[in-house]
């Protein structure tokens, strides 16, 4: 199964692409979508969904899974984010593709065991899970791959969490 996993975000969009087999997961790919903070948030939306488009035509993945929003204080941020997460998912939509999402606590759970895991456990698992020598680079690549990974060891335990 190809899981594409995605971390959004209006300035970088994370990605990683994975190949889960019979309960073991190994890297195709992963990186980043970045837009230029001097383009305009319209501008911006459309290079995501350009790259979103791409990434979908060039891994066929069977689903995807999505990190779900979490609000801190400054929602002006998070509207951003939201826009962009919403571009991402009218692709998911046209392209009629499963998609999946899974909290920040829910990502660090899967993977440490521990919902309150610091960036740098999470990482630190990307890598071991999927047998890298180094932690991914970017940071937002690796967040990425650490959804995808969510979601193929949910899948492979038996919980979904559907957005579709």
């Amino acid at each position: 199964m190809i899981i594409l996993g995605i971390d959004p975000g209006l300035a970088i969009v994370g990605y990683g692409v994975i190949n889960t087999q019979k309960g073991n997961s190994s890297v195709v790919d992963y990186g980043v979508i970045n837009t230029p903070k001097e383009d305009s948030v319209p501008v911006r939306l459309e290079k995501i969904y350009n790259g979103m488009i791409s990434l979908v035509e060039k891994y066929n993945p069977d689903c995807i899974a999505i990190e779900e929003l979490f609000f801190n204080t400054n929602t002006t941020t998070g509207i951003n984010v939201a826009q962009a997460r919403g571009v991402i998912l009218l692709v998911c939509q046209q392209k009629k593709l499963k998609m999946y999402e899974y909290t920040p606590l829910q990502i660090k759970q899967a993977l440490t065991g521990y919902g309150k895991a610091e960036k740098k456990q999470i990482q630190f698992m990307v890598a071991r899970l999927l047998q890298l020598k180094a932690v991914p680079k970017p940071d937002d690549a690796a967040d990425g791959l650490a959804v995808a990974l969510t979601h193929a060891q949910t899948a492979r335990l038996g919980g979904l969490f559907s957005i579709r």
